[in-house]
């Protein structure tokens, strides 16, 4: 099984950012790190976690760096006994947040992959995300996980904003390329309500022969792409846990679990959770739900439909797509050779 843990402080509140964040509740920091264990322990009782059964830590956020090392510490020793002997073990963070002292604090506790969520080199364009960071942080910054001893590093660039150019995004991926890095996500921006650009819908605009070559680009410096935002010489354990439909832990404030039908979700107010973080809503899926969420991730991903979880109505679809040479077959799998058309290709089969 995966376990998530979600950090919900951030430095600032970036325009399109739709995740469950705060801005202005450090002073909860404690609290909430008391409140995460109480609520992982209770997880750990509910999917009767066993001796070395957790495959992969994802730590995200908000921002994960915001929070110092020692406040982590209970949690990780709390795991032990429960973690794998090669488990993965990510946290991301922010340029700004991730000092060296903090990287080698996480790297002591096991974190073992970093994730940093750098989304441009351009200092305009940081500025028009309302990112806190600099380019040359972020260059530091992951130069430093480096130096530290972090093998597996990878960084976050944001696609398809207004203003991005071939020649923009281009320098973007060489000096990404020029870093010790080893995994790369590049996420289309897009307009997400309750954030700075919902009334700014303009600030978002893809073009797919752009984003195409933004792919291909990636692709032609060596990393192969095994889902549809993710590419690397390096593929994360936990981002295939998910798209094979693994069973996960959700914990914190805005995180999402799933056990065998079951979607589990703690409060997302802050406040709340630390009074009460066994307070988790359920919501009960149909077997169609977990059908079409399987064949969508896999069609999203390398991970691929196995022709067993499909009906006869929906097969013949599948061969249909296989003979228009949509999808490719291997061993009673298909799969999706263009990413970018995982929705149609679902939706066909499904509805």
């Amino acid at each position: 099984m995966l376990l998530y843990l979600h950090i919900p402080f951030c430095d600032s509140k970036c325009s399109y950012c739709a995740f469950n964040s705060y801005v202005d509740k450090f002073h909860l920091k404690k609290e909430y790190m008391s409140a995460l264990l109480i609520q992982l322990k209770h997880e750990i009782q509910r999917f009767k976690a066993e001796k070395k059964s957790i495959e992969t830590i994802f730590i995200g956020g908000g921002t994960p760096s915001t929070i110092a090392p020692q406040l982590y510490k209970p949690i990780f020793s709390y795991l032990q006994p429960f973690l794998q002997e090669d488990i993965e073990i990510t946290s991301e963070a922010n340029p700004n947040s991730a000092s060296y002292e903090w990287l080698e604090g996480m790297y002591g506790l096991g974190v073992n992959r970093i994730s940093f969520g750098v989304q441009s080199f351009h200092a305009e364009k940081l500025k028009l995300l309302n990112r806190a960071h600099s380019p040359n942080q972020a260059k530091e910054a992951i130069q430093n996980a480096a130096k530290i001893g972090f093998q597996n590093i990878s960084l976050d660039l944001i696609y398809a904003t207004l203003g991005d150019t071939q020649e923009l995004l281009t320098y973007d991926i060489e000096t990404a390329f020029n870093l010790p890095i080893n995994h790369l996500s590049a996420y289309a921006l897009t307009i997400e309500e309750g954030t700075a650009f919902e009334t700014k819908p303009h600030m978002s605009k893809e073009i797919l022969p752009l984003t195409s070559w933004i792919f291909d680009t990636i692709k032609e410096h060596g990393f192969s792409q095994y889902e549809i935002s993710n590419f690397g010489t390096y593929q994360s354990a936990h981002n295939l846990g998910y798209w094979k439909y693994k069973e996960y832990m959700g914990v914190g404030c805005g995180a999402v679990g799933k056990l065998a039908n079951e979607r589990l979700y703690p409060s997302k107010n802050i406040e709340e959770y630390i009074n009460d973080p066994l307070a988790i809503e359920k919501e009960i899926l149909s077997e169609e739900d977990t059908k079409t969420e399987q064949i969508f991730l896999g069609f999203r991903s390398c991970v691929g439909v196995h022709k067993s979880i499909l009906n006869k109505k929906e097969l013949q679809q599948a061969e249909l797509l296989l003979r228009e040479k949509k999808l490719t077959l291997k061993e009673d799998i298909f799969y999706n050779p263009d990413y970018l058309l995982a929705d149609e290709l679902t939706l066909f089969i499904s509805f």
